[in-house]
């Protein structure tokens, strides 16, 4: 019993230092090159995401010419910022690089179960843009976060189930408000990774709306953003406060249409982690 207790301490610390990591994580400032054209991922999210965001890497993996076509719209970053993007165009190109590089990292390494059991995926500066190379923390923490704040949060899907769900569209300068709503509300209607509870006066919800809750402050606070986008018949509730919170465990298993990443566990986080 004694032993199985010093296990469990063991397992909560561990979760506790993964949740801290996700949210200390800092980067470098990055810059993007205007006039990047996104037509190319849009077609290849239409083509392997499903309507949960879920992810056909099998397919993909075995198409040379899709693996090719998502190489040769990730070279587009490459070049030095001039001139550079800025407001919408930059936001929407850094987004579809960040979630680009993270797709094209799980291609290059699949099968996986997680993102994590493959060595440095977020800190590694493996990825040029703007003329300089850069990690997945450098694009969300250095760039994006501080440019938008708490909407990357509902855009940035780093391979995980329990992420917002991966849209089928690339984002663009034009549509990226109305864009950046719309994953807001897809990634709120789902009760496997929200749910609103009037009768119990219990809502549960994200991990991220407590590991990122200073950038949600920043617009009043999570009530708020939950008041703003979650399910029209809950939404007034929702944007209450008036309600007891729970935060729901995070599920880092692999966003695959396939078997890989179903029966990820805690165990298996913890251990890839500590590795």
């Amino acid at each position: 019993m004694k032993a199985l207790t010093i296990i469990l301490f063991l397992l909560v610390a561990a979760v506790a230092s993964i949740a801290r990591a996700q949210q200390n994580a800092t980067g470098e400032n990055v810059q993007v090159r205007a006039g990047i054209r996104h037509d190319a991922f849009d077609a290849l999210l239409k083509k392997y995401v499903n309507e949960q965001g879920l992810v056909e890497y099998n397919g993909w993996k075995e198409n040379a010419a899709d693996l090719s076509a998502l190489d040769e719209y990730l070279k587009q970053f490459a070049p030095a910022a001039s001139p550079a993007a800025s407001g919408n165009e930059r936001a929407a190109s850094l987004v579809n690089a960040y979630n680009g590089f993270v797709l094209q990292w799980i291609l290059k390494n699949y099968p996986t179960e997680s993102i994590w059991q493959l060595k440095n995926s977020f800190k590694a500066k493996r990825n040029a843009v703007g003329g300089g190379m850069y990690s997945l923390n450098d694009i969300e923490n250095g760039a994006l976060r501080p440019a938008i704040g708490w909407r990357a949060h509902a855009v940035l899907v780093c391979a995980a189930r329990s992420c917002p769900p991966l849209q089928r569209a690339a984002y663009t300068a034009e549509n990226f408000a109305e864009q950046n709503a719309g994953a807001f509300r897809a990634w709120l209607a789902r009760d496997d990774l929200n749910r609103f509870l009037p009768g119990q006066k219990r809502v549960e919800i994200s991990s991220i709306f407590k590991w990122f809750s200073g950038d949600f402050d920043q617009v009043g606070g999570v009530a708020k953003v939950l008041g703003m986008y979650a399910p029209e018949n809950v939404r007034a509730f929702a944007g209450s406060g008036e309600y007891e919170t729970r935060y729901l465990s995070y599920n880092w298993g692999l966003n695959d249409q396939g078997a890989h990443g179903r029966h990820y566990s805690k165990a298996n986080l913890i251990f890839d982690f500590l590795k």
